[in-house]
């Protein structure tokens, strides 16, 4: 059974059975990544990767004001190239960690989102937003550039051009622009972007956990190739699901005319 760490700069709470929060917490500093929220970042997104059965969706959001304003500019201030490469690399290891997670993250961005921060929630697989949220990757104000997968993840999720023009001036934006563009997906109230992303999450997790690791598989590594090659991914990925338990519980349920009992099996 996969156990929850006691952890301080990341804290995680399971809401139910199937839905695990993510709390970036260090809300003295917007939530600012250091190595400790590093190292259990990493930890937790290779325990689920080796244990992904009992949590079947995942809500990334930040204690406080912030969502995240990025990386410690305060601490890196003081740090050697080679301590800082040291962290980077870890950083660079759970970004991809969690684009390939076959658990469904949701980004419920509270606040001040920016740099590593919105790196971290565009390696999520949606983003929900409140109203009153910022966006911007600031790297090129400081003489470094995104390297948190930045200037590939914006680009697919506004277009090349406005990436372009986001990212070369570290220019912020809004959660409507965001929206707008299409980078959010839903935008919401103050106050309430954890509880709507939670209400999602609990609806993904009432679908059959095999299909959701499937399908987002298919539609990730689809996308990145030919519309005929993605169809040959995604019959594959359809093919794996007849012969479960799933599949034909489902469709017992269905034919029952009462809730499906998945087991991921």
């Amino acid at each position: 059974m996969f156990e929850l760490p006691a952890n301080e700069a990341l804290l995680t709470e399971r809401i139910s059975e199937h839905v695990l929060l993510v709390t970036m917490n260090r809300p003295e500093v917007l939530n600012a990544m250091n190595a400790q929220m590093g190292l259990e970042m990493h930890d937790l997104l290779t325990r689920l990767h080796r244990d992904p059965d009992w949590v079947r969706c995942v809500v990334l959001t930040g204690a406080g004001r912030a969502f995240s304003a990025g990386g410690d500019l305060k601490v890196r201030n003081t740090q050697s190239v080679e301590d800082w490469t040291r962290q980077h690399e870890m950083a660079e290891r759970s970004f991809e960690l969690r684009i390939e997670s076959p658990v469904p993250w949701i980004a419920a961005v509270n606040g001040i989102c920016f740099a590593g921060g919105l790196e971290a929630a565009l390696t999520c697989d949606f983003i929900y937003a409140d109203e009153q949220a910022r966006f911007a990757l600031t790297e090129c104000r400081i003489g470094i550039m995104p390297g948190g997968m930045g200037t590939q993840n914006l680009p697919r999720a506004v277009g090349e051009r406005r990436a372009k023009e986001l990212i070369l001036s570290a220019q912020p934006f809004s959660a409507k622009e965001a929206s707008d563009w299409g980078m959010v997906n839903r935008l919401c109230e103050p106050g309430t972007v954890v509880q709507a992303a939670l209400e999602k999450a609990a609806q993904i997790a009432d679908c059959a956990p095999l299909s959701v690791r499937q399908a987002k598989k298919s539609i990730h590594f689809g996308l990145q190739g030919d519309l005929h090659t993605g169809y040959r991914l995604e019959l594959e990925a359809y093919y794996r699901l007849l012969d479960t338990e799933d599949r034909r519980e489902g469709i017992a349920a269905f034919n029952e005319k009462r809730k499906a009992v998945f087991k991921g099996r």
